[in-house]
């Protein structure tokens, strides 16, 4: 399945969080993982288009979608993080950002997806 990072303005920190929250709810949209950070949320969703179209609906501006590369990622084994970012960074792929989901996953938002899923098969 394909998956979708949604990139949100959120400059009212976590009341806004709670206007996307309801938003997403309403919609019916799960957030699969994310965050925010200084003023922008990322939320991992299936349906990206569907995501930007109830914000946009609700009168927020500025959100959009980007595909992402969804990995698993050993985090109890120290360096593992380390490893994955070097395969990334020899196949020449620029990482954007990057977050876990609730599966405890890396959801890497990269400017190369295709590369990226190569680099880290």
């Amino acid at each position: 399945m394909n998956m979708y990072d949604i990139t949100v303005p959120a400059p009212d920190g976590a009341a806004s969080l709670v206007r996307i929250g309801a938003i997403m709810g309403e919609a019916g949209i799960s957030l699969e993982g994310g965050g925010m950070w200084g003023d922008v949320a990322h939320y991992l969703v299936a349906e990206g288009d569907a995501a930007v179209q109830a914000l946009e609906s609700a009168g927020i501006r500025g959100a959009r979608q980007q595909p992402t590369v969804v990995v698993p990622l050993d985090a109890d084994v120290p360096g593992a993080l380390s490893r994955m970012m070097t395969r990334l960074v020899d196949a020449g792929v620029n990482l954007v950002a990057q977050y876990s989901d609730h599966d405890n996953r890396k959801v890497l938002i990269v400017d190369d997806p295709d590369a990226a899923r190569a680099a880290l098969a």
